[in-house]
Order: structure tokens, then C-alpha cells, then sequence
């Protein structure tokens, strides 16, 4: 299988990751993103465990929303 940029794969050894997407490749690795929404950096000599998947199966992990921090009150000052 040629890996590119934009390819749909989901990786044998490791099928609970979902469906990915190819997202930048080099000739030592190449990094996906998948459907459980982390981005893995596969060698070049795993190209072998990637099988293409069709591109209806992959589901982009959902935008999580950012966490809110609570407002901090002043310290009240010090008297002198």
C-alpha cells in the first residue's frame, strides 16, 4: 500500500484507534490522525500493518470545549 497525505487507514495492530487519516508523511514515518482523536507517528517499516479504509469510516474525533477556569477573588490587602 502507498502511504500519502489524506489517505483513509486504519492500522491492524491496532484497530480500537479507529479510523485514520494520513496526515503528513516522511520517508522515515508517517503521522495519522485517528478517530480516537491522538495523533500517532507509525515507522516506516509498520507500513505494512496500515490497510486502506474507506473515507465514510472515518469520524473525526469531536472539538472537546475548553475547560473554563473559575475567577479567582483579590486577596484583600494587607494593613500596615
Amino acid at each position: 500500500m502507498t502511504i500519502k497525505t489524506g489517505s483513509i487507514v486504519s492500522h491492524a495492530g491496532g484497530l480500537e484507534w479507529g479510523v485514520g487519516k494520513v496526515l503528513e508523511v516522511t520517508t522515515a514515518m508517517a503521522t495519522i490522525h485517528f478517530s480516537d482523536g491522538k495523533n500517532r507517528k507509525i515507522a516506516s517499516s509498520h507500513y505494512s500493518s496500515l490497510q486502506p479504509a474507506s473515507a465514510e469510516s472515518y469520524i473525526p474525533p469531536a472539538i472537546a470545549a475548553p475547560a473554563v477556569k473559575p475567577v479567582r477573588t483579590p486577596r484583600a490587602a494587607k494593613k500596615k
